[in-house]
């Protein structure tokens, strides 16, 4: 299989937009991006404004206007991590990530997003690579 760029359609359960509860710090929230970007902030008011919004892209632009923890910057790849590997506990988006074989995968954007994905072929692709981590420790048995 080759590279998936775009986690959208068959591949949509690769975005963290995609419907998935998610554990975090106590709280649930509805999708990988809530939870990411509650985790974004210390203060538990603002967590659970995010929490309560309606849609992953509402919890963006919230995330967005919180109070960032002082080491969100050197913690926020291993949260993400994190994150998804609780996404990858569920069996059935486990199956389907297996199903992804040795594709490259890419989250392919065009918003500008060159640190979790790539925009026209350029990024450092931070998500599809904890995505490609993920699933190589799934076949190793390791998570």
């Amino acid at each position: 299989m080759g590279a998936i760029t775009r986690f959208r359609h068959e591949y949509a359960f690769l975005s963290n937009f995609y419907p998935v509860s998610i554990e975090f710090e106590g709280s649930v929230y509805a999708a990988v991006e809530d939870a990411f970007q509650a985790a974004k902030t210390l203060d538990p008011k603002e967590r659970m404004l995010i929490q309560l919004c309606q849609t992953p892209g509402d919890a963006k632009r919230c995330g967005r206007k919180v109070t960032l923890r002082d080491n969100w910057d050197e913690i926020k790849v291993d949260i993400m991590y994190q994150l998804l590997q609780k996404k990858f506990t569920n069996p059935t988006l486990r199956q389907k990530l297996l199903a992804t074989g040795d594709a490259q995968l890419v989250e392919g954007n065009n918003h500008g997003d060159v640190f979790w994905g790539q925009v026209n072929g350029q990024g450092q692709n931070h998500l599809g690579l904890l995505l490609m981590r993920i699933r190589d420790e799934i076949n190793r048995g390791e998570c």
